[in-house]
């Protein structure tokens, strides 16, 4: 089970998630862009990321 739900997180829309939110952390860190806007774009990515889980999830359970 363990290996199953670790080979489903390292999808693609797992690992652009990850990538986005590490790089807006990093460039808020260097100070290139404020911590505003980088609530702002993580906040979009990782609720646009779980939507898409929960309605995929819906789905798959309806059908």
């Amino acid at each position: 089970m363990f290996l199953k739900n670790l080979a489903a997180l390292l999808k693609v829309k797992t690992i652009v998630t990850l990538a986005v939110v590490l790089v807006f952390a990093v460039l808020s860190f260097k100070g290139s862009i404020s911590a505003d806007n980088v609530m702002i774009i993580v906040s979009m990515v990782v609720s646009f990321y779980f939507g898409t889980q929960h309605e995929k999830k819906s789905t798959d359970t309806e059908g």
